[in-house]
């Protein structure tokens, strides 16, 4: 059993994290997965469990996903687009796979249907039962293109064995962010939101306050302002041990900034891979709201604050930010409000509110993802 990954990542690192988590857990059941890399490598996301094939690397100028920009910083041309095609295309040829599983298109990625498109009009004219299927977080970002909404939908009900949704449907269901879900309702499958393993183990109590940024390419903000709501907040809180995570992605700058502030009793580094630990054994934590770190924080059972991004008209974290405040699982603070007395604030409130419901929203995605994939190539 073999599956073709198709895995691209441009601002943040989540989609990376969640498609190692699924890509284990397909291993664990004898699937072989070879994972197509669009983007430049993460060496803390290695795909240990995988074979990585690297594609012609793309990336983006901060978070303008308008323009598509080469490994040598030149905006990509109709050339490289047919070398990238051909790349792709060899790699599934060379895999010949069971299934190929895209993520997020055709409801998102949508600047890479160049080679998407291709690649699954290349499956349709194999001789061979190969399935395509697509893996797509709980929550679509609202787009201004209603005709993208509309391909999507016919390109999935033409083209695709399954839609994977990353998702409780208690929490969110599709189509509330995605208009068109109830033509394709006999497609879709709920899997549950993807994150670490239920059995890790007991955890070590280290009562820190952990602040994050997820990939770090976009959040030296929110880390600043953490270290200035922490000279605000009650002994209990400031004189804790802060771990601060930058992220694998964050700038040396931003970094080199941080070290700078710190103290005996700040931690600074850029990745941990024991994040889950970090977490489970933490007081508090303080983030943005992306879905990796959501869910690692609902796995953790700790308070949390958590910070939205929204630049670039992105409003995925806030509508998942919002939905579980409401939910009494976290507080939120708007990006437009944030300062160190707002964050502060919202520290305390949480930190004074250890008695918040558990979380009884479905977290064994990535299990259930694998074994929905193995189904599929086994009929």
């Amino acid at each position: 059993m073999r599956v073709l990954f198709h895995v691209q990542h441009l601002l943040g690192v989540g989609h990376l994290r969640r498609g190692e988590l699924i890509t284990r857990a397909l291993a664990a059941r004898g699937i072989e997965v070879t994972v197509a890399l669009g983007g430049h490598p993460v060496p803390e996301m290695p795909f240990a469990d995988a074979d990585v094939v690297a594609l012609p690397p793309v990336s983006i100028e901060g978070a303008n996903f308008k323009t598509l920009y080469d490994d040598a910083g030149q905006p990509i041309t109709e050339a490289w687009k047919a070398a990238r095609v051909k790349a792709l295309i060899d790699v599934y040829d060379a895999v010949r796979p069971d299934v190929v599983l895209m993520e997020m298109f055709p409801f998102g990625r949508w600047r890479f249907r160049f080679e998407l498109v291709p690649l699954v009009e290349h499956v349709k004219a194999d001789n061979r039962p190969v399935q395509c299927v697509t893996s797509v977080r709980d929550i679509l970002v609202a787009s201004q293109r209603p005709d993208r909404a509309t391909f999507a939908a016919r390109f999935a009900r033409d083209h695709l064995s399954a839609v994977l949704v990353h998702a409780d449907p208690t929490l969110f269901t599709f189509d509330e962010t995605y208009p068109h879900a109830g033509e394709i309702a006999d497609l879709i499958h709920y899997t549950g939101y993807v994150t670490e393993d239920a059995e890790r183990g007991p955890g070590e109590r280290n009562g820190k306050v952990v602040v994050s940024a997820g990939g770090g390419a976009a959040a030296g903000s929110l880390l600043r302002t953490a270290l200035a709501a922490r000279e605000l907040c009650p002994p209990t809180i400031r004189d804790r041990d802060w771990h601060i995570l930058t992220g694998a992605r964050a700038s040396d700058a931003d970094t080199a900034a941080l070290v700078a502030k710190a103290d005996r009793r700040t931690i600074v580094e850029r990745f941990s891979p024991r994040f889950q630990a970090l977490l489970d054994g933490a007081a508090l934590s303080i983030s943005q709201a992306g879905y990796n770190t959501v869910m690692n924080l609902l796995r953790a059972k700790i308070p949390a604050v958590v910070v939205p991004y929204e630049d670039g008209g992105e409003t995925e974290q806030a509508f998942r930010a919002m939905r579980l405040e409401q939910r009494n699982l976290l507080n939120v603070v708007n990006g437009a409000a944030l300062s160190p007395q707002t964050l502060a604030a919202a520290i305390v409130s949480a930190d004074a509110r250890r008695d918040r419901p558990v979380s009884r929203i479905d977290l064994e995605g990535a299990s259930a993802s694998a074994a929905a994939i193995e189904r599929l190539i086994r009929t």
